[in-house]
């Protein structure tokens, strides 16, 4: 069995692509299945603002509710509390989520080891950049759309392919830096990849520099990252991009043994620099 629990806390509730709710059902179901388990069923609580206006809470749970039908989960138990006005932007949503790990699934990040190519399967920091086109005073034009999806059924293809895939990993919060970086560290590895190989869209990249933020740090809903043996990684790589949300996958780079709990970026330049985790949270709110 898998068991996972997460909270979503997202400013404006709703933007481009999606809103808390189908984040909650997205998020808690990506938990699950990048640790091997297929999602059963999860459980909802509900913080709401004194006040809130009732059409917007039908609105989110019937998101919530599609959301939870196209991942194939079930919602089964849920809370709701109120609190005073002002206290919780709104709303805030609580999840826990519940799967199985079928048997020769062993995805942790001690089975990372030196050689393993490194896969990103689409282009990276939608989800900031969709929330932020939508947020009060941080407004720039674009119609970008948020990443947010479930990826159960892109992991269950790439465990149909390779049931020894070693380790894989959302890019939430913190986006692709946080997931390397913490990766590395906990496998005691270091990680080097090419900046050039990661996609980015232009619209991304515009609303970063306007930001002052590198895409490699924006939080993403739907998107991970992939640890495979070099002997694996080629047909992974196929079955990711025959898939509707894999159909951006890249490999980036790939394990190496020295310099252990480090990420290095090759540059577009030939240069090397290290990759670190950002200090403090640059995007409050985000997911």
């Amino acid at each position: 069995m898998a068991f996972t629990t997460d909270s979503y806390v997202v400013r404006p509730l709703f933007f481009p692509g999606g809103d808390i709710g189908t984040l909650a059902i997205h998020g808690t179901v990506n938990d699950l299945a990048v640790a091997g388990a297929r999602p059963l069923a999860l459980s909802t609580a509900f913080v709401l603002e004194e006040g809130l206006d009732i059409s917007i809470l039908d609105r989110v749970a019937a998101s919530m509710g599609a959301a939870a039908i196209a991942a194939g989960v079930q919602l089964v138990t849920g809370d709701t509390k109120v609190v005073d006005a002002g206290l919780a932007d709104g709303m805030y949503i609580t999840t826990a989520g519940v799967g199985v790990v079928a048997a020769g699934v062993d995805i942790h990040p001690d089975r990372v080891v030196p050689g393993d190519k490194v896969i990103l399967s689409g282009p990276i920091g939608l989800h900031g950049t969709a929330v932020l086109s939508v947020r009060e005073g941080l407004e720039f034009g674009t119609d970008l759309q948020s990443d947010c999806a479930p990826l159960n059924g892109l992991i269950g293809a790439m465990l149909g392919t390779c049931p020894d895939v070693h380790m894989m990993r959302d890019l939430t919060r913190g986006g692709l830096a946080a997931g390397l970086c913490e990766i590395a560290e906990t496998a005691s590895v270091s990680i080097h990849y090419d900046e050039s190989a990661v996609p980015v869209p232009p619209e991304v990249e515009a609303a970063c520099g306007f930001l002052g933020l590198h895409p490699i740090h924006v939080a993403n809903e739907g998107r991970l990252v992939a640890f495979v043996s070099p002997a694996e990684a080629e047909a992974v790589l196929a079955t990711m991009r025959s898939h509707e949300l894999g159909a951006g996958a890249v490999i980036i780079g790939e394990v190496v043994g020295d310099d252990r709990g480090i990420v290095v970026a090759r540059t577009n330049l030939g240069a090397h620099r290290i990759v670190d985790l950002p200090l403090g949270e640059q995007l409050p709110r985000i997911c």
